[in-house]
């Protein structure tokens, strides 16, 4: 009779220390959520800052989500003033009807934005969201002074398309929907999001290569010397312009078009 006794405390005890060992080894419902949540806060990257792995491909910041710090006013020492300003970690271009007016009654001048550095061939990735009925874009291949000594306002280059597809009364042609290589060639395949969320832009700008892409997809890409683009070329409003199709060592430039826009997360590598 003992014995029994002394054989059932002894499993007794070992089943009470399995137990003990094995909640010890495991989360409770509590702390999973709060180890699950704590990856996924980790995942989310902040606005207009980049990864250790990124600075390690060489990406760079144009935008530092706080100033204008390395844009101006094509043509000017300084930001179009009322035109533009820093906003929820974007860059926002104002629309016209919200731009202060001067002593005759006249809107302030305003005009595109453009970067200090030129670049050579690279890759840019961007987010822009876009106002009812708005229409903007991301200009590449510009070169500064050939825009201001023969009179345009706004930069003349190549041009990353930036439209409410729906209600801008553009969506007629085309070539200038968003996405699209302006007055160009057709972004074919994409998805947008809703006005007033932020769409993610990818440009690739390589020698005589490049690309659109939107949202993931890619919408659109041509060869510079290829027949087709030269055709396209020949088609367009830029036809006058005999080096416009030459890849130039050239700045980057956000679009006055008046209307709000929204710009963030603007970065650039470069490439060999």
């Amino acid at each position: 009779m003992q014995k029994t006794i002394l054989n059932f405390k002894l499993k007794f005890s070992i089943l009470i220390l399995l137990s003990i060992s094995i909640s010890c080894g495991q989360n409770s419902p509590k702390e999973e959520n709060q180890t699950e949540n704590t990856e996924s806060a980790e995942l989310i990257q902040a606005p207009n800052t980049l990864l250790e792995s990124e600075i390690a491909e060489g990406w760079e910041l144009l935008f530092d989500g706080k100033t204008f710090n390395g844009w101006r006013g094509i043509g000017k020492d300084s930001v179009p003033e009322g035109h533009w300003k820093i906003e929820d970690n974007c860059i926002r271009k104002i629309s016209s009807g919200e731009v202060p007016t001067q002593a005759d009654g006249q809107p302030v001048k305003g005009g595109d934005l453009i970067t200090d550095q030129t670049f050579d061939s690279f890759e840019l990735t961007f987010e822009w969201k876009i106002s009812k009925a708005g229409n903007s874009g991301v200009k590449y291949n510009v070169i500064e002074e050939y825009s201001v000594k023969n009179g345009y306002t706004g930069a003349l280059g190549f041009e990353y398309q930036v439209l409410d597809d729906d209600e801008h009364k553009d969506n007629l042609n085309p070539t200038h929907r968003a996405g699209s290589l302006y007055d160009m060639i057709e972004a074919i395949g994409k998805t947008l999001k809703p006005v007033g969320e932020f769409n993610t832009a990818r440009l690739i700008f390589n020698k005589n290569h490049g690309e659109h892409w939107l949202n993931g997809v890619k919408v659109v890409e041509y060869d510079m010397d290829s027949p087709e683009f030269q055709a396209f070329f020949e088609k367009s409003k830029y036809h006058k312009h005999d080096d416009f199709t030459q890849h130039k060592i050239a700045r980057i430039v956000l679009q006055d078009h008046g209307d709000d826009c929204w710009y963030r997360n603007i970065k650039i590598k470069k490439l060999n």
